[in-house]
């Protein structure tokens, strides 16, 4: 049990709520708050503005602290609003226990917080680097990237911080990138507070429905996963949906270029995109989630997939591993496109009884993960609380 004190938990993100374009940060942060606003007070500071866009929010109200759920405030701020006075005014008048920074490159909601955490001279400072750290993100913009984190190292600007990571990989990458002392703490990102029961689906042999819910970009590997369809078996029928926002156009025009060369027993349509809570559902309507991503630090949608019973076929880059021994997906190396290939032509002739396994091997899955209370303990010291048993 943990004591009965209620901390509070001064959160810098981005994005949040009710914005979800920006994909698994917003996610994390929600499923956190949906678990533990009952026992801990999170003050959430975010842009009033969804990802992507510079209209402000229309339901909210700037500058000031807004009641989304009980245990739950968020600041919207303004559009040139973000400055260190604030953030230091917003860390004194809040008394929180904790300041929370997610991220570890932007400038407003990761950067000033710091420096404004330090300011006042805080103790409690716990940074999630979010996936940032992995070689394939530093990889984007990766000149700016790499200048900042030497400028940070020669700085010790994360000296005396707590990292929040959800992986013994990722507490690796900390000591690498940030400090070779850097103190981790590792708690693996909360699932969604719902449980939803298994729900079978209708397998003819020979076809099988794949989804891919996640935005067209190089990062979740659209272009390869049409790839892996264009040397099928022509005996089989095979439907890939896409969900998701396209942001490049030049990469949506490769995409459409394969999508051209694949023979008439294989189909690839863009579905445009679905609100996060539409997905479990979404995902009930389908056979398998198909997601050959370049690296994910968790994978929501792979979580989601699980508790709505449909096995994954995914990459090797991922935190879920060894799927295939769980009959819940299979997790594959990305050098190999010919085993993408092969899984697919063998969830197309699976029979109803041995997919049934699968999707109940995935659902299972789920279900534990779903239901980790020593997770939720992780969190709980995590944010310093003691815990009694």
């Amino acid at each position: 049990m943990q004591s009965t004190a209620k901390k509070k938990i001064l959160v810098f993100i981005d994005w949040y709520l009710p914005g979800y374009k920006a994909g698994g940060p917003v996610r994390s942060m929600a499923n956190m708050t949906g678990h533990l606003s009952g026992e801990f007070d999170f003050y959430i500071v975010t842009r009033n503005n969804e990802y992507g866009e510079t209209a402000p929010y229309t339901d909210t109200i700037a500058d000031s602290w807004n009641d989304l759920m009980p245990g739950v405030k968020v600041w919207y701020c303004s559009e040139g609003k973000a400055s260190l006075t604030v953030w230091k005014h917003l860390i004194k008048t809040t008394s929180s226990d904790v300041v929370y920074i997610n991220g570890v490159y932007s400038p407003k909601f990761s950067l000033l917080p710091l420096i404004a955490a330090r300011l006042r001279r805080f103790k409690h400072v716990i940074v999630a680097p979010r996936g940032m750290l992995a070689g394939s993100a530093i990889n984007v913009k990766k000149g700016k990237k790499q200048l900042f984190l030497k400028a940070a190292q020669w700085l010790r600007l994360y000296k005396n911080v707590q990292w929040h990571v959800t992986n013994q990989a990722e507490a690796e990458q900390v000591r690498q990138q940030i400090d070779p002392q850097a103190q981790t703490t590792i708690a693996n990102n909360l699932p969604r507070k719902v449980t939803t029961p298994f729900t079978p689906v209708v397998k003819a042999e020979g076809t099988v429905r794949l989804c891919l819910p996640a935005r067209v970009a190089p990062e979740k590997n659209t272009l390869y996963a049409i790839q892996c369809l264009k040397d099928l078996p022509g005996s089989i029928q095979v439907e890939l949906d896409l969900y998701g926002q396209i942001y490049n156009q030049a990469y949506w025009q490769e995409c459409l270029a394969e999508i051209e060369l694949l023979p008439a027993n294989i189909t690839v349509k863009h579905k445009g995109f679905i609100q996060p809570e539409e997905i479990p559902a979404t995902i009930k309507e389908y056979h398998a989630l198909f997601l050959p991503t370049r690296g994910e630090n968790f994978g929501h949608v792979i979580l989601e997939s699980f508790m709505a019973g449909r096995p994954v076929l995914i990459s090797d880059q991922t935190p879920w591993r060894s799927l295939k021994e769980k009959k819940a997906g299979w997790d594959l190396p990305l050098e190999e496109i010919q085993q993408f290939s092969a899984v697919i032509n063998e969830l197309a002739t699976m029979n109803q009884s041995t997919f049934d396994q699968w999707c109940q091997g995935a659902w299972q899955m789920g279900q534990e993960s779903a239901n980790d209370v020593a997770l939720l303990d992780q969190y709980r010291k995590l944010f310093g609380v003691k815990l009694v048993f």
